[in-house]
């Protein structure tokens, strides 16, 4: 009798992956029709969802097929459909939901993008000025409005979802002024001071950022009067002064903007001060197929890179700050803790 070994033999295991596509396709189309949120605890036929999310039968049939090859929904004995915990996480209600970082990462620019990896790896910057004439960033407002609120939506899941992690990881006694640098709309900031009673705390961030922070820092919110918010760019200045200094995942652009915002923070900070930077790393964990994904995606449309625990060290000390401590916040982020030199 032949036995089937559970390990995809190389060239099969090949052939998932250069099909990679269709997995990233399928998912999000299970985002956009809203299939997750459609599916309830109770088991239901590939007839019932398509009802309910205005699909043909069939081929959402086939969809939710080849999901449950990757553990996204399952079927059961019967031919019904039932949840996973994956596919709960592309649930809108979810706690921690992924729905917006899976659209994110499959946004149409994506599909035109990948293609010209090739490129990228041998001029080392991003295609996308040769793609559409433009930065990525412009590109987003001014081109692609829709996908930049999706990218708005995601980026304040994932703060959202690491915010807690942080909060609850840093021992903050002894400080009575935070300030988080490049912060977004604020989130780890409202996390420490909800945590912290006795903390005050400086945003600062973009403009156009800040001009949307998160509600509880907002005028009348619960934390307002403990928060004080600057608009700015760090790569040019950081006129803040603070106990602690939080940077997350802020050091992704070239290296030159990377080591103008290390130095601003020290020449901002008093001597003694400290400096948490926060970020995604390469090597050493557990979250490596992500985050070198991630790094790839950085090179295709911004020209920058996710960092290895070394290359990040090397740039903290070139700055001047002093690493004292390596912390792991969760499976995809890691703290590194620095002070400015007395």
């Amino acid at each position: 009798m032949t036995t089937v070994s559970p390990t995809p033999q190389p060239a099969m295991r090949l052939r998932e992956l250069v099909f990679g596509a269709a997995c990233a396709a399928a998912v999000r189309a299970a985002a956009r029709l809203g299939v997750a949120d459609a599916l309830d605890d109770r088991p239901a036929t590939a007839k019932e969802l398509a009802a309910a999310v205005k699909t043909e039968p069939r081929p959402l049939e086939r969809l939710l097929r080849a999901l449950s090859c990757y553990g996204i929904f399952a079927e059961t004995d019967d031919g019904k459909y039932v949840h996973t915990d994956m596919s709960r996480l592309l649930r809108e209600d979810t706690p921690n939901s992924l729905r917006y970082i899976s659209l994110w990462c499959t946004e149409p620019w994506t599909w035109e993008a990948w293609p010209r990896l090739d490129d990228a790896v041998r001029s080392g910057r991003s295609v996308f000025d040769d793609l559409y004439g433009k930065g990525f960033f412009d590109y987003l407002h001014e081109d692609a409005r829709d996908s930049a609120q999706v990218f708005d939506r995601a980026m304040t899941t994932s703060s959202k979802q690491s915010a807690q992690d942080i909060a609850e990881l840093l021992d903050l006694t002894g400080a009575s002024s935070v300030a988080d640098i490049g912060g977004g709309q604020g989130h780890v900031l409202a996390s420490l001071l909800e945590k912290h009673p006795a903390l005050t705390g400086t945003l600062l961030d973009l403009p156009t950022v800040v001009a949307n922070p998160d509600p509880r820092l907002r005028k009348g919110g619960p934390l307002a009067s403990r928060v004080r918010i600057v608009p700015g760019d760090c790569r040019d200045d950081i006129p803040v002064q603070a106990d602690v200094y939080i940077i997350k995942n802020i050091l992704e652009w070239d290296d030159e903007s990377t080591r103008r915002t290390l130095r601003n923070v020290v020449a901002a900070a008093r001597p003694g001060a400290r400096v948490v930077i926060i970020e995604n790393l390469i090597d050493d964990s557990p979250s490596m197929k992500f985050t070198t994904a991630m790094d790839l995606l950085l090179l295709l449309n911004v020209g920058g890179a996710k960092h290895s625990k070394a290359s990040l060290v090397s740039r903290m000390a070139d700055a001047g700050l002093e690493v004292r401590d390596i912390l792991v916040v969760n499976p995809y982020l890691h703290a590194f803790e620095c002070s400015i030199p007395a």
